[in-house]
C-alpha cells in the first residue's frame, strides 16, 4: 500500500511540475555563468544576461524567469541603464508577489528604494519601498540588511527634515552594527555616525554632534584608504564647535585641513569649501584682518567658480554678502546677496535660499525689500507645511505597511486552514480512489494469474505434443535410413559388382559403355549414402521452441504495431534445456513485450538469443520512453520476470534512461549434455 501511495504522489508531482528540457537548462546555466563573470566587460555580461532571460521564458517556469530577470536587472544597473533597471524591478516585484517569494519581494523593494532615492530623486516613493523591504528583513532578523535599510530611511528623513525620526532610525542602525561586531561593518558604522552627527547638529544638540563626529574620525583609523573620510569627519566636527561659538577649536580644525598639502592637490573643490568655512569662522570670531579675510573669501569663490561647484559658490557668496554688510560695504554685499539668490533658485538648498532672501530684504528698500520679505515668508510657510506633510506621509506609510502586514497574516492563517481542509479532502479522495483501484487491480491480477497458468498448461501440452512429433519423426527417419541402406543401396551395390564383372568382356566399345554405367551407379551410390547419413543424423532439437518464440514475437508485434528484429543462435541445443526454463524464457519475452506496449510508447523492438560462455543470453531492446530503474523495480511485471529468472538461478538486469529506451538482459546457465 505504501508503495502505491508513493508512486501516486510521485506521478502526481511530476504531472504538476512537468519536465524541463535538459539542454535548455544547460544553456541557461552556461550563459548565467558568463553573465556573472566579473572579468568580462559589462556590456558582454549584459548580453549574456539577456540571453538567460530569453531562455528562462521558454521554460515557462516563473521561478527561473524571476531569477534570470533579477540578474538582468543587476546587469542593467552596472551598465548605467537605470530606466531598464527600474522597469525590470517593477516586473520582478509583480512576479515575486505571484510566486509569494518573500525574499525576492524584499530585495526587489530594496533595489527600487535605491533607484527612487539615487536616480529619480523621489524620496517619498523610495521611503515606501524601503519600509516594505525592512518589514521582511525585520521578520527574518537579517541584521545586515536591516542596518542598510534603517540607514537609508534615516538619510531620507534627514533630507526631508524629519530629524527626530532620522535620529531614531540611525541609532537603531548603530545598535545593530554593534551587535554584529564585524570589521566589515566599519564603513557602515562610519556613515551612520556621520549622519547622527549631522542630525544632532541640525537639532542643535552640539555636544552630541561633536561626540558622534569624533567617533567617526577615530573609526577612520580602522578603515583602509580612509583619508577622505577623515577630512569629511574633521570638516563636520568644526561646525558644531562653531555653532557653540568655540571658534578657537573650530579654527584649529580648519587650519589643519587648509595646511594639508594633499587636500589642495587631490580635492580642490573640498579645499575651496574648507577655505570658505575657515574665513567665515574667523569673521564670526571678530578678530581678523580685513584684507586677508577678503582674499580668502574671493579665493574660495574663484576656485568654486572655475570648477563650476555651485554649492561652494553659493555658500561663499552668502558669506561674502554678510562680510561686506558687516563692514558697511553695502553695494558689494548686495551684489553677492543677489548672486547667492540667483544660484539658490537652481539648487534645492532651501536654507540658503531663505537666507539670501533675508539679506536682500535687508539690503534693499521699499517695494523691492517687501517683495523679498514676502517671498521669504511664503517659502518658509510652504517648507513648514511640506515638512509636516512629509512626516505625516512617512507615518501613514508605516501605518499602512503595518496594517497590510496584519491583513496578510490573517489571510495567511485563513489560507492555512483552507489548505488543511483541502489536503484532508484530497487525501480522502485519494484513499477512496486507491481502495477502488486496488480492488480492481487485485481482480485483474487474479485473472492474469489464472490466464498465465492456463497459458503455461497449453504451452506444456504444445511442447509435449511437439516432443511426440519429434520422436515419431526421428523413428521414421531411422526406418527410412535402414531401408535405403539395407535395400536400395545393397541392390545398387550388387548391380555395380555385376557390371564390374562384365567389364572383362572383350571389345573396347563394350568396355567403355560398362565403365560409363559403373560411373553412374557410383554417383547414385554416393548420393544415397549421403541421404542415408543425413536422415540418420539427430534432428536439430529446439527448432520447434524457436518456431514458437518466433510466432509469439510476430503475433504480438503485429497486435502492438511494432517493428521488430529477432535473431537466435544455432549453437544452443534446446533439447538439453529444461522445459521449465524454456517456459520462463517464453514468459519473460511475453511480459517484456506487454510492458513495452503499455508503458514505453516504443516504435521498434530488437530481441536476440545467443550463447556466451555457457550462458544463454536473452536481450530485449526497445526505443521507448524509458523509466527510472531506481524507482520502478517494484512493479508486478518486473517482479514476475525477476522471480522467473531466479527459478533457474539466472540473472536479469534493466538499463534505462528517460527518453532513451530500455534494455533487458537475461543470463541463463546452459550445459550441453552432448559435451
Amino acid at each position: 500500500m505504501k508503495f502505491i501511495l508513493f508512486n501516486f504522489f510521485f506521478l502526481f508531482i511530476i504531472t504538476l511540475t512537468g519536465q524541463t528540457n535538459q539542454a535548455l537548462l544547460d544553456s541557461i546555466k552556461k550563459n548565467r555563468e558568463l553573465s556573472i563573470n566579473s572579468s568580462l566587460p559589462v556590456k558582454d555580461r549584459l548580453m549574456y544576461s539577456k540571453k538567460v532571460s530569453e531562455l528562462a521564458i521558454l521554460t515557462k517556469n516563473d521561478s527561473l524567469i524571476l531569477r534570470a530577470n533579477r540578474d538582468l536587472s543587476y546587469s542593467y544597473l552596472i551598465n548605467g541603464n537605470y530606466e531598464f533597471f527600474k522597469n525590470i524591478g517593477l516586473n520582478n516585484l509583480t512576479l515575486a508577489k505571484k510566486l509569494k517569494d518573500s525574499s525576492a519581494i524584499a530585495y526587489t523593494n530594496k533595489n527600487l528604494g535605491w533607484y527612487y532615492y539615487q536616480i529619480a530623486d523621489d524620496n517619498t516613493t523610495s521611503y515606501k519601498y524601503l519600509i516594505k523591504a525592512f518589514d521582511y528583513f525585520n521578520r527574518k532578523n537579517k541584521l545586515v540588511e536591516k542596518t542598510e535599510i534603517l540607514y537609508s530611511i534615516a538619510t531620507i528623513q534627514d533630507l526631508e527634515k524629519d530629524y527626530l525620526g532620522s535620529e531614531q532610525n540611525a541609532i537603531e542602525a548603530l545598535k545593530l552594527i554593534y551587535k554584529l561586531d564585524s570589521e566589515s561593518m566599519n564603513s557602515d558604522e562610519y556613515r551612520v555616525l556621520i549622519l547622527l552627527g549631522t542630525v544632532s547638529y541640525k537639532l542643535e544638540n552640539y555636544d552630541k554632534s561633536i561626540d558622534y563626529h569624533n567617533q567617526a574620525k577615530e573609526l577612520t583609523k580602522k578603515i583602509n584608504n580612509s583619508y577622505n573620510l577623515y577630512l569629511e569627519a574633521q570638516n563636520n566636527l568644526a561646525l558644531p564647535y562653531r555653532a557653540k561659538k568655540d571658534y578657537k577649536k573650530a579654527l584649529s580644525i580648519y587650519e589643519e585641513l587648509i595646511t594639508d598639502p594633499i587636500l589642495k592637490k587631490d580635492d580642490i573643490a573640498f579645499y575651496a569649501l574648507i577655505l570658505s568655512n575657515y574665513a567665515f569662522t574667523k569673521f564670526l570670531e571678530g578678530n581678523y584682518n580685513y584684507n586677508e579675510l577678503e582674499t580668502d573669501f574671493r579665493k574660495a569663490l574663484q576656485i568654486s567658480d572655475s570648477i563650476d561647484d555651485s554649492y561652494t559658490k553659493l555658500a561663499t557668496s552668502i558669506d561674502l554678502a554678510k562680510f561686506y554688510k558687516e563692514n558697511k560695504k553695502l553695494d558689494s554685499s548686495l551684489v553677492y546677496a543677489k548672486q547667492s539668490y540667483n544660484i539658490s533658485r537652481d539648487i534645492p538648498i532651501n536654507e540658503l535660499y531663505l537666507e539670501s532672501m533675508l539679506l536682500l530684504a535687508d539690503l534693499t528698500k521699499g517695494d523691492e525689500s517687501k517683495v523679498y520679505l514676502e517671498q521669504h515668508i511664503k517659502l518658509s510657510d510652504s517648507l513648514l507645511k511640506n515638512e509636516r506633510k512629509v512626516r505625516n506621509k512617512f507615518a501613514r506609510i508605516e501605518y499602512e505597511t503595518d496594517q497590510l502586514e496584519a491583513e496578510n497574516k490573517q489571510i495567511s492563517k485563513e489560507n492555512v486552514y483552507l489548505l488543511f481542509i483541502s489536503i484532508g479532502l484530497l487525501f480522502t479522495a485519494i484513499l477512496t480512489y486507491l481502495f477502488i483501484s486496488q480492488r480492481a487491480k487485485n481482480r485483474k491480477l487474479k485473472l492474469i494469474q489464472v490466464q498465465q497458468k492456463a497459458n503455461e498448461d497449453i504451452y506444456n501440452l504444445m511442447l509435449g505434443q511437439q516432443d511426440k512429433v519429434d520422436e515419431a519423426r526421428a523413428k521414421e527417419k531411422i526406418r527410412i535410413s535402414k531401408e535405403l541402406h539395407d535395400g536400395v543401396l545393397g541392390g545398387l551395390f550388387g548391380v555395380r559388382l555385376s557390371l564390374d564383372s562384365i567389364n572383362f568382356n572383350e571389345g573396347k566399345e563394350a568396355m567403355m559403355s560398362r565403365a560409363k554405367y559403373i560411373s553412374q551407379l557410383q554417383t547414385i551410390e554416393q548420393e544415397i549414402r549421403k541421404i542415408s547419413h543425413e536422415l540418420n543424423t539427430d534432428f536439430v532439437s529446439g527448432s520447434g521452441f524457436i518456431d514458437i518464440v518466433s510466432e509469439l514475437i510476430e503475433t504480438q508485434t503485429i497486435a502492438y504495431k511494432l517493428e521488430y528484429e529477432f535473431n537466435s543462435s544455432d549453437d544452443i541445443n534446446w533439447d538439453f534445456v529444461a522445459n521449465k526454463t524454456k517456459i520462463n524464457i517464453y514468459r519473460i519475452i511475453q511480459e517484456s513485450m506487454q510492458n513495452i506496449y503499455k508503458h514505453a510508447n516504443a516504435n521498434s523492438i530488437k530481441i536476440s538469443i545467443s550463447l556466451e560462455k555457457d550462458l544463454i543470453c536473452l536481450d530485449i531492446i526497445d526505443d521507448g520512453d524509458g523509466f527510472d530503474t531506481s524507482k520502478s523495480k517494484k512493479g508486478i511485471g518486473l517482479k514476475n520476470m525477476k522471480s522467473r529468472v531466479d527459478d533457474f538461478e539466472g540473472e536479469i538486469t534493466w538499463t534505462s534512461l528517460s527518453g532513451n529506451g530500455t534494455t533487458v538482459k537475461v543470463k541463463i546457465p546452459y550445459l550441453d549434455k552432448k559435451a
